[in-house]
């Protein structure tokens, strides 16, 4: 009987601590059809986001870039339109992506913990709001699909990275 009750007691602190530790999750993919898949999940080991490059033309967001800690991913989509690059401040996260499409993706707007608001595209199109599902977690990569422009993206959410003093 104390075998049953102690394996019992095992499994429920199993259970919890489980539940406790998962903070991931994800947004997405908002956009139209099209496009080769893009992934950003081996750059979060770098370290945290620490800028964001996108580049915009009349119409659409036609390239993304992020740097995660003090390695820049890879460039994904076209190379028409102006390029704009916005630096986070140390200790700084994205918490909420917002943003619009109508085929591609036309308008994105990342807000920060410190309350910046950072507007890239166009405000036209159908909206989507993006915010993490777990309290206390931060945007941690990007995905989606690319060609010419930026087809679709997908926003995942984790704990801000703990061993992370030179971001």
């Amino acid at each position: 009987m104390l075998t049953i009750a102690l394996l019992a007691l095992l499994c429920a602190s199993a259970s919890a601590n489980d539940i406790q530790a998962r903070a991931s999750s994800y947004n997405g993919e908002y956009g139209g059809g099209g496009g080769e898949r893009f992934s950003h999940s081996g750059y979060q080991l770098e370290g945290p986001i620490t800028a964001i490059r996108v580049r915009v033309n009349r119409y659409y967001i036609v390239g993304l870039q992020v740097r995660y800690g003090k390695v820049w991913s890879d460039y994904v989509g076209g190379t028409q339109g102006d390029l704009e690059e916005i630096f986070l401040h140390p200790g700084e996260s994205v918490i909420q992506v917002s943003g619009k499409y109508k085929y591609y993706l036309r308008k994105l707007v990342f807000v920060t913990d410190k309350g910046r608001y950072l507007p890239f595209g166009k405000d036209t199109g159908t909206s989507f709001n993006a915010v993490p599902l777990y309290p206390n977690t931060v945007l941690r990569f990007i995905s989606g699909r690319a060609g010419a422009l930026i087809n679709a993206i997908g926003l995942h959410w984790d704990d801000y990275p703990s061993d992370c003093s030179s971001c």
